[in-house]
């Protein structure tokens, strides 16, 4: 058996797809009898008007194990928004994490002990877009999930590195502002 994994935090950022594909979920993951079960359980009976939270399926009475409870970062306020977060990157996330248990990032004899918590962002120009690409969709989305759920359970980035490069790291926005784009 593993040891406990009481809270493990990550994120991903996978882009370069089509428009609208960009992937960015943050992820905390745990054992079911601790703070991340708690905070599961309590985000699920506590649902907010257009930030709705789901478990992560792989069809509609399909659940994924560890069990996900994926919420939306973004007000979902769009029938097609909700549509395709709800559909496409719900069950792209829920592969995710079986993509992550498969390549050992969460220990399999774990599956029915450990609880995930995933914000998710869609980008909300999917609402005005004539066409969405749901295959690359899926697949940026299935692939900054399994990322994010790497780093989480690999401490990564390491405070070593983080100390290292901070210096040469400036926020993309941050430019942008200073820059007067935005």
């Amino acid at each position: 058996m593993s040891e406990r994994i009481i809270l493990r935090a990550g994120e991903a950022l996978v882009a370069g797809g089509p428009p609208n594909t960009a992937s960015e979920p943050e992820v905390i993951i745990g054992e079911l009898d601790g703070p991340v079960g708690t905070a599961l359980a309590t985000l699920t009976g506590d649902q907010v008007v257009g930030h709705s939270r789901v478990f992560a399926l792989l069809n509609t009475d399909i659940m994924v194990r560890p069990v996900t409870l994926c919420v939306s970062k973004v007000s979902v306020t769009e029938s097609k928004y909700t549509s395709i977060l709800m559909g496409t990157v719900q069950f792209a996330i829920a592969n995710g994490v079986l993509d992550a248990v498969r390549a050992g990032y969460i220990p399999k004899e774990k599956a029915n002990d450990l609880g995930i918590i995933c914000s998710v962002w869609l980008s909300p120009g999917v609402i005005e877009a004539q066409t969405v690409d749901h295959k690359a969709l899926f697949e940026i989305q299935r692939k900054g999930m399994t990322e994010a759920i790497r780093k989480a359970m690999t401490n990564e980035p390491s405070i070593d590195w983080l100390l290292e490069n901070q210096e040469k790291i400036v926020h993309k926005y941050y430019t942008m502002g200073l820059e007067g784009k935005i």
